[in-house]
């Protein structure tokens, strides 16, 4: 690309060196001067919408949420996942990351939509140029580039499809935590459910192994029986034991998660009521399209990939240069002094590139229209694997449930059932010790099964509403569900 440029001395005070008016092509000075004066309230215009843009979208949406104080007190005694996910929302250093890149590309739009930085040289001439109006000690030179107009704002065009890309990402990013937390939570009350549910059982055993001591004494039971009772009693402890080093190791995922020392307290969590999900495979399929973060950034992608392709274009067009010349003029040292003689020389001087290397640009557009193309192919097959990972988590959801509405009404009291009557036979003579322990061994493992299911069913439903990125509405009210299957439905 050539630099094409002219000087137009306003006050003609020296003849050499002298730079005679230039007119480029068909366009006269005038023309070039008024283009540019013609772009002037473009670029004002642009400045208004940075101002507002920049002051508009700086700062994240707040909310009214609790303090870190607050919180923090909550999470040492009695926490919810709302609680966690603000406490995450503030501590996070992820989502501080992501907050942070979302502001830096924000900011981003006044470089690219600014002009230039000015130019100012200067040159020094040791040996003054000898002028017929004297002698030429230096001249400064001041000039300003300026894009053809509408090519700024183009590339405005592009950053801001990218700070829409960055909140979608910080979008992301608080979805992904909280569903993590989630997650985490409820893997925390399943664990904490299990030591509930083995400690009962181990009460149960201990009773058990009481009556198989007086059986034994009493020759109504073998001492393989006692010895059987001893084991499970052991096989509990030993679950205890593993139990408590889970929830060590699941309060450190946590506080992970909420920026928080490792072994910082963490009490009681409130479980969230198990809500039905009201919405067909069909409807999350559509959820997603419109809501899920990374659709959206591909659909955004798409649009920057647009918007490059145009500003692409504007590489055909010239760049416009203005400027002021200065120069400085000494008296001549000749008996005769011309009119003028000694006075300094200003100009203005106006200049504009010449795209003439059109293979290059050409080169620019089909590489901006390439992208254009991946970022559509992009967009399909996040929409695809979308689709596939909805119907994944959709499925463990409704087998979760499946075998919540299994144990809860069906197994479960069977179980407990079947325990209480095998206990009453054995007291009275009809029924071996063994039947004893496999009554009381089924009952506790379907419970655990059932706290398994519950605990599957919120992080799958997290998941679902990270995977479709809306919340999916609870409409039906909450289900308790007792941790012991002898008493409730």
């Amino acid at each position: 690309m050539f630099t094409l440029s002219a000087v137009y001395i306003v006050d003609a005070r020296c003849e050499e060196p002298q730079m005679q008016e230039f007119t480029p092509g068909p366009l006269d000075a005038k023309r070039i001067t008024g283009t540019m004066v013609s772009c002037l309230p473009c670029l004002a215009a642009f400045a208004v919408l940075v101002a507002l843009y920049g002051t508009g979208r700086a700062q994240p949406p707040t909310a009214t949420l609790p303090s870190t104080e607050e919180l923090e007190r909550r999470l040492t005694h009695a926490a919810t996942m709302p609680d966690m996910i603000a406490y995450a929302y503030n501590e996070n250093p992820d989502i501080a990351a992501a907050r942070e890149a979302w502001r830096a590309k924000v900011e981003s739009y006044h470089v690219v939509t600014g002009l230039p930085d000015p130019q100012l040289t200067t040159t020094y001439f040791p040996e003054p140029l000898q002028t017929r109006l004297g002698p030429q000690d230096w001249h400064v030179i001041l000039s300003q580039k300026i894009p053809f107009p509408g090519k700024l704002s183009k590339a405005g065009e592009v950053v801001k499809t990218e700070a829409q890309i960055a909140r979608l990402r910080l979008d992301k990013t608080v979805r992904t935590i909280a569903a993590s937390i989630q997650a985490s939570a409820h893997e925390l009350i399943y664990i904490r459910a299990a030591k509930q549910i083995a400690a009962q059982n181990a009460a149960l055993l201990g009773q058990l192994r009481s009556s198989a001591e007086t059986a034994y004494a009493d020759d109504r039971a073998a001492l393989l029986d006692v010895m059987k009772a001893l084991s499970q009693t052991g096989q509990l402890r030993y679950d205890t034991l593993l139990l408590g080093e889970l929830e060590l190791t699941e309060i450190t995922r946590l506080n992970g998660l909420l920026n928080r020392p490792p072994q910082a307290a963490l009490g009681r969590i409130n479980p969230p009521p198990r809500q039905p999900l009201p919405n067909s495979l069909e409807d999350l399929y559509q959820l997603a399209a419109a809501h899920q973060e990374d659709i959206r950034i591909a659909e955004q992608g798409v649009s920057r990939a647009d918007s490059r392709v145009d500003l692409a274009r504007y590489h055909y067009y010239p760049d416009f240069n203005v400027g002021l010349f200065y120069a400085s003029i000494g008296a001549p040292d000749t008996p005769q002094r011309p009119p003028q003689a000694g006075k300094d020389a200003l100009g203005v001087r106006l200049g504009l590139t010449l795209p003439l290397w059109v293979g290059k640009n050409q080169g620019r557009v089909n590489q901006a229209n390439a992208e254009r193309a991946r970022a559509e192919a992009l967009r399909q097959g996040r929409v695809n694997a979308s689709r596939t990972d909805i119907h994944a988590a959709y499925f463990r959801l409704q087998n979760a449930r499946r075998l919540i509405e299994l144990y809860q009404t069906d197994l479960l009291p069977q179980a407990a059932s079947a325990l209480e009557t095998t206990e009453a036979w054995f007291r009275e003579g009809y029924a071996e010790f063994t039947d004893l322990i496999e009554a009381q061994s089924t009952w506790y493992n379907f419970q655990l099964t059932l706290a398994r299911a519950q605990a599957d069913y919120g992080k799958h439903f997290a998941r679902l509403e990270a995977l479709v990125g809306y919340p999916l509405t609870p409409q039906a009210p909450p289900t308790a569900v007792p941790h012991d299957g002898r008493a409730g439905p």
